[in-house]
């Protein structure tokens, strides 16, 4: 509930005042997200949700998003009633599972998922998983293969194997059984595999195609059920104990937030569910890791992309590519205090190669800024750190980008991240057809591939020849969505829980934007690593934190550096609590400002 303080402020908020606001520093117009209008807590929750999609007759069940209301029938993906039942088979027989996994979070998160799942119902299954520098990305035929020789009797893939023609066609050869759970984008044509399990799949059911939005995680977790499923319609449970499946929650939002998959419909249920079983803190591997990073209050969302999610990736980024999965299916204490260690380790290697990389990246992105869409090329940049150096390039430019890691032979490895609005995958795959790449694939916001150096320039070409539409169109009026509108005294804790009511949030589901204001600033600073820090007062008397994080040297930051302190501003941005001090506290993280006079 919000203090009377907060409800007026609440109150005078949600009068539509941005026409009043001119355009900002950053050069963007303000609009409202939607137009909200005046009422109680309930009222903004509900116009916090129609802001994001949601239609009127869903708000129900949107308010509090529950594995029951967005679970939905396995069964109507193609393939998850084979899959289900040839793991339900192995399962009965005591065959030998080996879950193939990639080496990034969702990888790590979806293999832990099913073999915990596995494990729980009698099967002991073991896991794989590729090293990025020695073997790249996804199954190659000659793993698989030796996987056989080793013993396995089944092989599942999870988060790869979409694209993986040669090599299923080589298991395939050697009489291997291989399942595929994926959820990057397809093409018409599809491996050869015993079940391929894929929402993003072109021949996919109109109930299951609106699922595309899943991470691998999320796909793993419903043939999870699926399996469950199958063997209690076998009796497999009439005399042992049926497994549940919501304790895996933990590492289904795990997966899903650092996937930066959509945070709407099921996967926002997802994370809402997965964080309450986190905060329990069941998982032996989670909880060390959540030891080594410090986290001692309960987790939340953004702990998921910023804590957790890094120190998993590092493993396979800089380190062993199977921390990961060893950390999340361990039962030795001693074992996952150990392997958070060296993740933690590992985190902070990773940070110094990707400060090194990025510098480099930016200086060869100079020429570039004027181009749909930037391609940064290196020879003997980590390849372990270029999807994270994209990320920060498509953040300082706002276009989508590309950065590309050359070895002594000739080989690139690059990771491209995009912007709403800009499909990178669907380019991608069709650089692919193209003859431009030698592997590739992805999905709408990010995407990987491998390419010969000479082919660099060509492919580059081709990615902005295609995008350029799209990049002009989502680019064509800089906006800033806003969805309420405080007075500075509102800017308080219980605003704060009134705006996380709406949550969790993420990709495709932001969280809620503020205009506050007229304000002034009292105090201005560079802290930590380039980040501007403001103490501002209102006219009504409140004073409140402003953070700007990473705009210190930028050009937000620098013109609110060197304002005048007698000039008034709007500001615009999220709402924080702040929990640090002696009493709860609320902040803002800024986006944008403007001149109020």
């Amino acid at each position: 509930m919000m203090d009377s303080v907060a409800r007026r402020a609440y109150g005078r908020a949600m009068r539509p005042k941005l026409q009043a606001i001119p355009t900002s520093l950053l050069g963007q117009s303000w609009h409202w997200r939607h137009l909200a209008h005046e009422g109680t807590p309930d009222q903004l929750l509900d116009s916090l949700l129609l802001g994001r999609g949601v239609p009127p007759e869903e708000l129900d069940r949107h308010r509090s998003p529950t594995i029951r209301e967005f679970m939905p029938d396995p069964s109507h993906f193609r393939d998850m009633d084979a899959a289900a039942a040839r793991l339900a088979d192995a399962v009965q027989r005591g065959e030998r599972v080996v879950v193939f996994g990639d080496y990034d979070v969702d990888g790590a998160t979806s293999a832990a998922v099913l073999i915990r799942l596995l494990r729980a119902v009698g099967n002991d299954a073991g896991y794989y998983i590729p090293d990025r520098l020695m073997e790249g990305y996804g199954p190659s035929g000659a793993a698989l293969v030796r996987l056989k020789e080793q013993g396995a009797q089944l092989i599942v893939t999870v988060d790869c194997g979409a694209q993986a023609f040669d090599a299923l066609a080589m298991a395939k050869q050697a009489g291997v059984d291989v399942m595929v759970v994926d959820h990057h984008q397809c093409v018409a044509a599809l491996p050869d595999a015993l079940a391929l399990v894929n929402p993003n799949r072109l021949d996919e059911s109109p109930e299951a195609a609106v699922h595309g939005h899943l991470a691998a995680v999320g796909v793993a977790f419903l043939l999870g059920a699926a399996v469950v499923r199958a063997l209690r319609g076998r009796g497999w449970f009439n005399d042992r104990p049926e497994p549940s499946l919501l304790p895996l929650l933990d590492l289904v939002a795990l997966g899903t937030v650092a996937d930066v998959a959509a945070l709407k419909g099921l996967n926002r249920a997802f994370v809402a569910q997965g964080l309450k079983v986190m905060g329990q803190r069941r998982n032996i591997g989670l909880n060390a890791l959540l030891a080594a990073a410090r986290l001692e209050r309960a987790p939340q969302c953004s702990d998921l992309g910023f804590a957790l999610g890094p120190r998993i990736n590092a493993g396979g980024r800089v380190g062993k590519s199977d921390l990961g999965v060893r950390l999340l299916t361990t039962e030795d204490e001693d074992e996952a205090r150990e392997i958070s260690t060296e993740l933690n380790r590992l985190n902070e290697e990773r940070r110094t190669i990707e400060a090194l990389v990025q510098e480099q990246a930016e200086a060869a992105s100079v020429t570039q800024t004027n181009m749909p869409v930037i391609v940064a090329v290196g020879q003997g940049w980590h390849p372990g750190v270029i999807g994270i150096v994209a990320g920060r390039l498509k953040e300082k430019f706002n276009r989508p980008a590309i950065v590309i890691a050359v070895d002594e032979e000739g080989i690139g490895k690059g990771s491209g991240r995009s912007i709403t609005g800009v499909d990178l995958g669907a380019a991608v795959l069709a650089a692919k057809d193209h003859g431009l790449l030698v592997a590739g694939g992805g999905h709408a916001m990010a995407a990987g591939l491998t390419i010969n150096a000479d082919k660099i320039d060509g492919f580059t070409q081709f990615l902005n020849d295609r995008l350029a539409a799209d990049v002009a169109a989502a680019s064509l009026e800089r906006m800033l969505l806003i969805d309420t509108i405080s007075a500075p005294r509102g800017v308080n804790p219980s605003l704060a829980d009134a705006l996380d009511a709406a949550g969790p949030f993420g990709m495709g589901w932001p969280a809620p934007r503020v205009v506050t204001g007229p304000v002034r600033i009292i105090k201005a600073d560079v802290v930590g690593q380039n980040h501007l820090r403001m103490i501002v007062g209102g006219d009504d008397g409140a004073s409140f934190k402003a953070m700007g994080f990473r705009q210190a040297d930028q050009e937000l930051g620098q013109t609110l550096l060197n304002l005048p302190r007698d000039r008034r501003l709007w500001l615009a941005g999220r709402i924080k609590k702040d929990d640090w001090g002696s009493r709860p506290a609320a902040e803002m993280h800024i986006d944008d400002a403007a001149i109020a006079d």
